[in-house]
């Protein structure tokens, strides 16, 4: 389902309206918002939290930011210096079971403690483990939770034990934020009134990308996971690399699954045209050795990245996974959508792509202007938006006994 296709009440992303509550201006009188996640290394939940918590800081706003991570590690996105972060040092790890459970009530009460001390009047937590600890904290302080799933519900693998906690924990979340309707829709139908879709921003950090590569560059960049489908993007190069040496794969991101991708591209022989260079040293900066892009995802939450290359005017490739690319893109007008999952179809669109400068040209116009629905400052004013609001609605509720 397009945008343009949804019911009056979701196309949120139109437009940025005005605050329907406008805010407090001092800092002893305005609302303190509490944002919580696992890191603040890179990442699209990261960058999201970053982006809202700068802008709601610059609307007069109190903000803080709540970290799993251990104190010391600094974050990866530009935020605000009147922006708190506090650590709660218990970073998220595989471990055993019991070290597991005794981890999680760490969190929870730790944050409680956090909580407790900076009073905040609402929290926004993102991820699922997340929302989890934020409700179990900050429920028995009669502090209100937007919870926000960035990713496909029915995909992801998160246990027995944490689906049952976030049915327990999601009902006596204040809202639910999801990027798509369709995600929202993978919920009861109870959540659905008190639900917000909000798409990601399409922000490429200012950078440009300066297409005079002597080698043309094909970009994907993700953490190095099963999920992002960077072995099935290996296996499509490796079907026609050898027909354009004129262009490289680069693949930017670390993860996990770094050294079974190594062994992958040794294995199918493209060593010579497959880098993988890690991180970026700066957000966005992947995009400027840019010459088209690829999204090879498995499934979506939305896919940040994507959106960030159709701004920067790149020619995009992607898997029709769900959720997020067909709402984002109009196949053969501002990009290419492949069957999900079709490595030869995903081979055979790279090539077209790679070998014709027209077509990548046309690709990229059309994605600047497409991208132009999910612009920074219309997203970041729906968020703001939707959190006077409940700000506004929590306030109510308590006046009136209702909450």
């Amino acid at each position: 389902m397009k945008y343009s296709d949804m019911p009056t009440q979701t196309r949120t992303v139109d437009m940025a309206p005005p605050l329907a509550h406008p805010v407090a201006k001092t800092a002893s009188t305005a609302p303190h918002i509490t944002f919580l996640l696992p890191g603040l290394t890179a990442g699209g939940s990261e960058h999201v939290v970053s982006f809202v918590a700068n802008r709601l800081v610059r609307s007069g706003l109190n903000v803080s930011i709540v970290s799993f991570e251990a104190d010391g590690s600094p974050p990866y996105y530009r935020t605000d210096d009147r922006i708190r972060i506090d650590y709660l040092a218990v970073p998220v790890a595989k471990k055993g079971a019991a070290s597991a459970m005794f981890d999680i009530v760490q969190r929870v009460r730790r944050l409680r403690e956090v909580l407790k001390a900076r009073h905040p009047d609402i929290v926004v937590s993102l991820l699922t483990r997340s929302n989890v600890i934020a409700v179990l904290a900050a429920r028995p302080l009669g502090i209100p939770v937007i919870v926000s799933e960035r990713n496909n519900p029915l995909r992801q693998k998160p246990g027995l034990v944490w689906r049952l906690l976030r049915r327990y924990t999601y009902s006596r979340a204040y809202g639910l934020i999801t990027m798509t309707r369709g995600a929202l829709e993978c919920f009861p139908p109870s959540m659905r009134p008190r639900g917000w879709v909000i798409p990601n921003m399409a922000d490429y950090q200012d950078c440009k990308p300066r297409f005079d590569n002597r080698t043309k560059i094909m970009t994907a960049v993700g953490r190095l996971v099963d999920q992002k489908g960077f072995d099935l993007l290996i296996e499509s190069w490796a079907q026609i690399a050898e027909r354009h040496p004129d262009w490289r794969l680069r693949i930017w991101g670390d993860g996990p699954d770094r050294a079974g991708l190594q062994a992958l591209i040794q294995k199918l022989g493209v060593q010579d045209s497959v880098e993988m260079p890690g991180i970026s040293d700066a957000p966005g900066q992947w995009i400027e050795d840019a010459d088209a892009f690829v999204l090879s995802s498995r499934f979506e939450g939305w896919g940040l990245v994507l959106g960030e290359a159709m701004a920067a005017g790149l020619p995009c490739v992607s898997f029709n996974c769900s959720f997020g690319p067909a709402d984002m893109m109009t196949d053969a007008y501002d990009g290419l959508l492949i069957e999900e999952g079709n490595v030869s179809a995903m081979a055979a669109a790279l090539s077209r792509v790679m070998g014709d400068r027209e077509l990548r040209v046309r690709l990229g116009t059309n994605a600047a202007a497409a991208a132009d629905r999910f612009a920074p400052d219309a997203i970041g004013g729906i968020w703001e938006t939707t959190i006077c609001d409940a700000l506004e609605g929590n306030r109510i509720a308590k006046q009136t006994g209702s909450g």
